[in-house]
């Protein structure tokens, strides 16, 4: 069974690949990057993608559908940034009530930084608590970590998923799994060595640990590297430069620390093998760093649609009951 669905700033399709691996099909991806756009439409031609602003996006046009997700913009809430929450002009939380209003879904799923659960955000995340109850939703935002679900680094976020009343109470968290993600050096092997580099071995032994969350910066700020000195530090542990990107993977004869190419980011970050990204290097390592992965939105837009499943079966059981006492 196909859950509905529409996806807000929807990036390169990292929430989209996780959701309709769970079982929704997305009626209308809407982003504001072209590049983004093309990446989504040359990867699933059929998916509704539509370029423009959330802010002019109207969700009247689907009424009742099974879920509204997105990945609204992080830098209100960034550690990184001056985290103006509310106060910040891209902050599109109030966009993303406004579209659940419109369309009232059954369930809402939005992912941000770690940097939304702080303290100094409590009240503005109660507000947007208060005005999803008054929507008729039960809510719970949790703080998710990437590599609990199969993904070679931690990448925390801040998780919000709302349900409508009756179906929340048969809504539950996904279990994390019983095995440690791969390692970076597990994870990278075969790419790092595709070119024939004769070190690979030896770089897999020292990549043994999962990778430090990946920053793709905005436009305004970062380009093709690994984030800030303290990642950059984290990466060189395993054996990373960190200072940019790579056009290719080593070959024999490279003696020094290698860099990650956008292929090896990709899958870093959970990506399918099979997935094509649009734009040169700086605005793809945007597209990629900034995705949700594939992974964890898979596991949790299963337990959304278990949720719908469970309260289906209890509905019917209630009704054979009605008509076996009638």
């Amino acid at each position: 069974m196909k859950y509905s669905s529409i996806e807000i700033c929807a990036g390169a399709g990292g929430q989209a690949i996780g959701l309709e691996e769970a079982g929704f099909e997305h009626l209308a991806l809407v982003e504001i990057e072209p590049l983004a756009c093309q990446t989504l439409k040359a990867n699933r031609p059929q998916w509704n993608v539509i370029e423009g602003d959330i802010k002019k996006f109207s969700a009247l046009n689907f009424k009742c559908i099974d879920l509204l997700a997105g990945g609204v913009p992080c830098p209100p809430f960034s550690v990184a940034g001056k985290q103006l929450g509310q106060f910040d002009e891209r902050d599109l939380f109030p966009e993303a009530l406004r579209i659940a209003r419109e369309c009232d879904p059954k369930a809402i799923l939005l992912e941000n930084v770690r940097g939304l659960l702080d303290g100094k955000f409590k009240e503005y995340r109660e507000k947007i608590l208060a005005e999803l109850f008054e929507l008729g939703y039960q809510c719970d935002w949790r703080l998710v970590n990437s590599s609990d679900y199969g993904v070679s680094q931690l990448r925390p976020r801040a998780i919000l998923v709302a349900l409508k009343i009756k179906y929340f109470k048969y809504f539950s968290w996904p279990s994390k799994y019983d095995t440690p993600p791969m390692t970076v050096g597990e994870l990278l092997y075969n790419e790092m060595g595709s070119l024939g580099w004769e070190n690979v071995d030896q770089w897999k032994k020292q990549a043994n640990g999962i990778a430090p969350t990946l920053v793709g910066g905005s436009k305004k700020h970062g380009g093709a590297d690994l984030g800030p000195t303290r990642a950059k530090k984290a990466w060189a542990n395993l054996g990373i430069n960190g200072m940019g990107l790579a056009e290719q993977p080593p070959m024999n004869g490279f003696m020094s620390m290698p860099k990650l190419t956008l292929k090896m980011t990709a899958l870093v970050q959970g990506f399918p093998t099979e997935w094509k990204f649009i734009g040169r290097k700086t605005p793809v390592y945007r597209q990629i760093g900034n995705a949700f992965p594939p992974p964890v939105a898979k596991e949790i837009g299963v337990s959304i649609t278990n949720a719908f499943k469970n309260h289906e079966r209890e509905a019917n059981k209630k009704k054979r009951f009605k008509s076996q006492i009638t």
